[in-house]
């Protein structure tokens, strides 16, 4: 495996994980990868030592790909994740951040201009401490006032940094999966990964038809937020979540449920949407070691008896 350290990773766990190639990258990634959109106000407080100790530990345990943005926190995810990477040896990882989306107001949000974006990706290596980074994506391409300007402006910029030797791979995320398709075909060749969040999950398995089309156009996939943002949590989700009331009620009911049984409906979320074929990793936002462990006992372990039976009856209803 590319990406084993003697002496730094736990063999047994490394040995267990499951790599999968990324697209045309050349790349393997591990099947479950470490989203840090919670290393920011997005999800409340961050402990940031747990966070830091999250990182290491999820590492050493095999995942090999870990995903931020500036829009998490501003800079916040980016600075942590920063820290957490000075104790990791470079060659045990991939990174991932994004360009595109930025600030909280709204109207201050989205600049998918080339000087932003080379701007950005500049303080996104000085914030990661890094010298290159894996793969900038553009971020949520559906809030590009045209999807001409992140073909003409973003996506020359991100080849001109992938030129410098400053980035390696180009990738494009967006929640509406047809925008992916549009903006792939508009630019065939010249992306190398896709993000999708939240469309393969207990209430939504729209990516599914998509994966044909992404697998023909050679991407890595990366198919993230299993957890529906936090919907399908025990916790449930943040105030700012933008799902409709109704699709809230029935998560929280899904819930009350778990916590009723003893089990955790963020595993029995995360061993579900672990099951697709087709996405190269499954990306999952942790900010504590104990989150780490849940995510990789539901992939490495399966669910017991009785969390299968939680799940079928939720899976039912």
């Amino acid at each position: 495996m590319d990406t084993f350290v003697e002496n730094f990773h736990l063999r047994q766990c490394v040995e267990r994980m499951q790599y999968v190639p990324f697209g045309r990258t050349g790349m393997k990634v591990s099947k479950v990868s470490f989203g840090t959109g919670t290393f920011s106000q997005l999800y409340g407080n961050l402990d940031e030592t747990k966070a830091l100790e999250a990182v290491k530990y999820a590492v050493q345990r095999g995942i090999n790909y870990i995903d931020t943005a500036p829009f998490y926190g501003q800079g916040r995810s980016e600075e942590v994740l920063g820290k957490a990477l000075r104790n990791i040896p470079r060659k045990a990882y991939y990174v991932a951040t994004k360009v595109g989306r930025y600030e909280r107001e709204f109207d201050r949000m989205f600049d998918y201009s080339a000087k932003k974006t080379r701007e950005s990706v500049e303080r996104s290596l000085q914030l990661l401490g890094l010298g290159y980074i894996d793969v900038v994506q553009i971020h949520d391409v559906e809030f590009a006032p045209s999807l001409d300007i992140v073909v003409n402006e973003t996506l020359p910029a991100l080849e001109a940094l992938r030129a410098e030797g400053k980035i390696r791979f180009i990738g494009v995320s967006a929640y509406p999966l047809a925008v992916l398709k549009q903006i792939i075909s508009k630019a065939p060749g010249r992306f190398d990964t896709v993000l999708s969040y939240c469309r393969n999950t207990l209430f939504d398995d729209s990516l599914k038809e998509y994966i044909p089309f992404f697998e023909e156009h050679k991407l890595g996939i990366i198919c993230a937020s299993g957890h529906g943002m936090g919907l399908l949590t025990n916790g449930g989700p943040q105030p700012w979540h933008p799902a409709g009331q109704q699709m809230k009620d029935v998560c929280h009911e899904a819930a009350e449920r778990c916590v009723k049984a003893g089990v955790e409906l963020g595993k029995l979320a995360m061993h579900h949407t672990v099951q697709m074929q087709g996405p190269a990793t499954f990306l999952v936002g942790m900010q504590t070691p104990a989150l780490v462990e849940i995510n990789l006992d539901a992939f490495f372990n399966g669910l017991s008896n009785k969390e299968l039976t939680v799940l079928q009856y939720l899976k039912e209803r």
